[in-house]
């Protein structure tokens, strides 16, 4: 089992969704965060004061899988999440030892692969 992150840009998040549902990788988790790469910095005016803005927003998706599913959602992440330019993020993938799946107790991979998969 594993835990892919992937952390993409906000406006393709639409897309990122579509490719992993064509994937039928059906569960996971998003949340917006900030983060520094290879972007340039940008500089913005604010009531008059010039600002650099350092930090960039983007998407974090939390995808545990099974085996099974590591390279479809790699690749999922990847077609939806491309846009070519610096700054289209990045893929962590993780081992996961163990998951629990709370409603049922199921264990594992039960506990990570879509139900009727």
């Amino acid at each position: 089992m594993k835990l892919v992150i992937g952390i993409v840009r906000p406006e393709k998040t639409n897309e990122v969704l579509e490719a992993l549902y064509r994937a039928e990788v059906r569960g996971f988790s998003m949340s917006r965060v900030q983060g520094h790469g290879g972007e340039f910095d940008r500089v913005e005016t604010y009531r008059g004061t010039t600002v650099r803005v350092g930090l960039t927003e983007k998407v974090r998706f939390e995808i545990a899988v099974s085996d099974d599913f590591v390279e479809p959602t790699i690749e999922a992440l990847c077609s939806g999440g491309q846009t070519g330019e610096v700054g289209d993020g990045k893929i962590f993938v993780l081992d996961l030892e163990q998951v629990v799946r709370i409603r049922s107790g199921e264990t594992d991979n039960a506990a990570v692969t879509p139900v009727g998969a």
